[in-house]
């Protein structure tokens, strides 16, 4: 699987996606991993035309990525779709008493991987991770609610065809390199060489790289 000639690709997610893009410049793609995988997609093969597009929102959880699934997708008619969300459905527990069980994140998961399929049957799906690293200390307890819902995110990719991109597994790896911090200064949110490495990834993964 390769992207194409022409074809469009959309970044859809929360704040690790948006990455403080202008959202009044629909081609604004943010600081982030979009700019640099479109950056590096660009230089490698500026033969092939291809569109980035960028559609996240900061605080997103995937109830509201539903919400917006229409207009932000659907309406979009991307080729490929790469899919980053649920760090926000385990934050929100955290410092807002505010649970998403594993059971509505996919329920919600399920009805914009439905959606797509069955509205944009020939689009292509990237499911990205969700992720968290151990700084500060209290990230470690996210780990009871944030599990089952990578697992949940495996599962639609297995169920759904997609290119899947371990990033919970691969920011674990990359810090024993380099300390937790070096990646994400909070856990969450990746610095330039956190979201280099989920650019390289995404690259990897569909064979760009």
């Amino acid at each position: 699987m390769f992207i194409q000639n022409n074809q469009t690709i959309l970044f859809q997610g929360d704040s690790i996606t948006d990455a403080g893009r202008n959202r009044d410049n629909p081609a604004d793609l943010g600081w982030g991993y979009a700019a640099q995988t479109a950056a590096w997609f660009s230089a490698l093969y500026p033969e092939k035309n291809v569109s980035f597009l960028n559609r996240g929102i900061g605080g997103n959880r995937v109830k509201d990525l539903r919400q917006r699934w229409i207009a932000d997708c659907l309406e979009l008619k991307p080729d490929w779709v790469s899919i980053l969300i649920g760090i926000n459905d385990t934050w929100r527990r955290y410092d807002s008493d505010d649970l998403t069980s594993a059971g509505a994140y996919e329920t919600d998961y399920r009805f914009i991987l439905e959606t797509l399929s069955r509205e944009l049957p020939n689009t292509c799906l990237i499911i990205c991770e969700p992720f968290v690293l151990p700084v500060p200390q209290d990230r470690r307890e996210w780990r009871v609610d944030l599990d089952p819902k990578i697992a949940v995110a495996r599962q639609m990719a297995m169920e759904f065809g997609a290119v899947y991109i371990p990033l919970d597994g691969l920011f674990a790896a990359a810090a024993t390199q380099r300390e937790p911090a070096f990646w994400a200064g909070d856990g969450v949110h990746p610095s330039q060489a956190g979201h280099a490495l989920i650019a390289q990834s995404w690259l990897r993964a569909v064979k760009a790289l």
